[in-house]
């Protein structure tokens, strides 16, 4: 009797597998239920339907990286003016995957665009995305200056900086359910942590020495890195791209400890003559 239930149970398992992926979802859902959700997180309904968009941020994959940072780039992209004069943008595409090459994440789809706005500024997001104003092009003096900053951006994107801070300011927040956090909802935060919030002093420092990095084995001078941060320092008025990352005159110090640490005797990007040809078409 006692196997004749065994082998009951056994067929009747093994003959419907297909609830397993039902009863996940149910429990799931259940779980969710319990969780009081914000205006702009999913209905349950969406949950249900759209079980995939709702994922944990401690736990993001590659792919799901570079799905979410496509989806941030299509909000952005509806708030700013991109330049897209396509010698400007080649020659920009040309740095940033001459950098991306050489960086510790190289097999990300890199994407570098070039923002129309006179601040000197640039930002990174997620999954490889990457901006750059054009005001931050014309303050260059050479191609090395605008590689140092690409390459510190590069770092924010290789220490997956972006995923880490979002994931601080859901918990802030008080948006994440035990199933995870909407994806509606981590798109709106990584939008507005890309154009209005600060990185944290330790993301600076990392994507500081990781840039540096990049720049090294990229061949350009790393002496352009320290060179642009302090040019911008002297102009009295702290620029967008510093005002937002903080300790300015503490990082300058760092950077220059990390090349005496690790020199090199590269010395690309530094003619200015051609630089300027390059970017001829900014006024």
């Amino acid at each position: 009797m006692i196997y004749w239930k065994n082998f009951a149970a056994t067929y009747f398992f093994s003959k419907r597998r297909w609830l397993y992926p039902v009863i996940s979802v149910v429990v799931a859902l259940s779980l969710c239920l319990g969780t009081p959700l914000p205006s702009r997180a999913a209905s349950w309904f969406d949950i249900l339907i759209r079980g995939v968009e709702v994922f944990q941020l401690t736990n993001v994959s590659e792919r799901q990286e570079i799905d979410l940072g496509k989806q941030i780039n299509q909000e952005i992209t509806r708030e700013v003016r991109l330049n897209k004069n396509p010698e400007l943008v080649s020659y920009v595409e040309q740095i940033g995957r001459r950098l991306a090459a050489k960086s510790t994440r190289p097999n990300l789809p890199y994407t570098f665009q070039i923002v129309e706005d006179d601040s000197i500024n640039a930002f990174a997001t997620a999954g490889g995305f990457l901006y750059v104003h054009t005001g931050l092009i014309k303050a260059a003096d050479n191609e090395a200056q605008l590689a140092s900053v690409m390459a510190h951006e590069i770092g924010h994107i290789t220490g997956r900086h972006l995923i880490n801070q979002m994931r601080q300011q859901a918990i802030a927040a008080g948006i994440v359910t035990v199933a995870g956090l909407d994806r509606s909802a981590a798109v709106s935060i990584g939008v507005d942590l890309a154009l209005k919030r600060p990185r944290s002093r330790k993301d600076e420092y990392e994507a500081d020495k990781l840039g540096l990095q990049n720049l090294s084995k990229s061949g350009y001078a790393q002496s352009e890195m320290v060179a642009f941060m302090q040019k911008l320092l002297g102009k009295g008025s702290v620029p967008t791209f510093l005002s937002t990352h903080p300790d300015t005159a503490q990082r300058i110090k760092q950077i220059k400890k990390n090349i005496t640490i690790q020199p090199s005797s590269l010395k690309d990007g530094i003619d200015s003559a051609t630089y300027k040809s390059k970017i001829r078409l900014l006024k």
